[in-house]
């Protein structure tokens, strides 16, 4: 994999990372993870954070950065967004990061906060399974908060996922709401409000 150098600014700072081709958004933050970044609540200072798809680390290294005493976990299925987001993680030296494919995450680990830009052009049977692998595993009164273009579907997505986990979490109490809307994006914000 050849590398490049990439200088961007995350949790405030600049900060020098590397980047490849072959990633999602290998130049920089892209539009959609830029708003998630900076429109989305603080994460939880402690416990399991998540990102959905880290591609080379921009959503993990920031929430790593704002809760170092949380643990971070970095998923996705490329695995140069893995090497990627591990090394940019050392370089900053986060040491709460555990970048890895999804099937390497124990499946009893519960997250308190979840942030991401969901891969929503690998097709809707695919993004729904990814989302029902993750979405239900938030923690008590834990919060996801997933960043979608209003044109590839962010409001049927929003309902979807509201009847989906409804019908099949009914114990679990969670509430899909649209936390908020900037241009071509809006922000859905998933809770879970029984343990």
């Amino acid at each position: 994999m050849k590398r490049r150098p990439l200088s961007v600014v995350l949790a405030g700072e600049e900060r020098s990372l590397q980047t490849a081709g072959g990633i999602f958004s290998p130049d920089g933050v892209d539009k959609g993870t830029t708003i998630l970044l900076n429109e989305a609540p603080l994460p939880a200072a402690e416990g399991n954070l998540l990102d959905i798809g880290c591609g080379w680390g921009p959503i993990a290294l920031s929430l790593a950065l704002h809760s170092p005493a949380a643990t971070v976990y970095a998923v996705d299925v490329n695995e140069r967004s893995i090497e990627l987001t591990r090394e940019n993680a050392a370089a900053l030296g986060l040491g709460n990061v555990h970048a890895s494919t999804p099937e390497d995450v124990d499946p009893d680990v519960r997250f308190d906060t979840i942030w991401s830009n969901p891969p929503i052009r690998v097709g809707k049977e695919e993004l729904h399974s990814i989302l029902l692998m993750w979405l239900p595993r938030l923690a008590h009164n834990g919060s996801a908060y997933l960043v979608v273009q209003k044109n590839l579907g962010s409001d049927s997505l929003q309902r979807w996922i509201a009847a989906e986990l409804g019908e099949r979490f009914p114990e679990a109490g969670f509430t899909v709401v649209r936390h908020s809307t900037n241009k071509a994006f809006r922000i859905l914000h998933v809770t879970r409000t029984k343990p």
